[in-house]
């Protein structure tokens, strides 16, 4: 692979930013279909930017980008795989609603075990990274380049699902154990208050805690 710079303007820069601007186009395009309030977005940091912010960041990165080959395939595949995962399931979120949507994710996971869970994610996680790593075993640093970024940005995606997946479980096992603690002393302190069944904790703890 090289990392020379690619010649502003030419022809390979013009494809590598229609490229980019394709992939992360799609990933907005999913993000804001599933949740238009970024309720359920799962990057912290792109869930503080928000939509004001993240357009003309995102624009910038495209044109910066554009000028290395590599990681511009490479964001481009992550991009596109994420983009896919979001339309997977973005029709139920816009069909529930953000909110509706979240409380019933919560509901599944506290229902579910956490090794049940575990498999399930690594399962889902590592065989897509095989075939990543498959791509970059079968291309070699010194075969195609552009088909061994693919195979990194299968890879990258693998891990930023792992990555942010586990960061948003933690967040909500942390906040509802938390929060039943907190109940737990309530009904200490007044055993009367004690509900008949089992309550979700209110949704600001888990407002960050569904990857998208």
């Amino acid at each position: 692979m090289t990392d020379d710079l690619v010649p502003f303007p030419s022809r390979t820069y013009a494809l590598l930013l229609l490229l980019l601007l394709v992939a992360r186009g799609m990933d907005f395009l999913s993000t804001w279909i599933a949740t238009p309030n970024m309720v359920l977005e799962g990057n912290p940091i792109a869930k503080r930017l928000g939509w004001r912010w993240g357009v003309p960041v995102n624009l910038a990165l495209c044109f910066g980008f554009a000028f290395w080959e590599t990681p511009a395939i490479v964001i481009s595949t992550t991009s596109f795989l994420v983009a896919a995962r979001n339309f997977q399931y973005a029709w139920l979120m816009r069909t529930l609603g953000e909110y509706a949507y979240r409380e019933w994710h919560i509901e599944r996971i506290q229902e579910t075990s956490a090794t049940l869970y575990l498999v399930c994610l690594f399962g889902q996680t590592v065989l897509t990274a095989v075939v990543g790593l498959a791509i970059l075993y079968f291309t070699g640093l010194e075969g195609n380049p552009e088909v061994f970024a693919i195979g990194l940005g299968i890879v990258a995606y693998a891990m930023a699902v792992t990555f942010y997946t586990l960061l948003g479980t933690w967040r909500l096992r942390r906040a509802t154990l938390l929060w039943a603690r907190q109940k737990q002393r309530e009904r200490t302190v007044d055993p009367a208050a004690s509900p008949e069944r089992p309550e979700l904790p209110p949704p600001v703890y888990s407002a960050e805690d569904l990857e998208v």
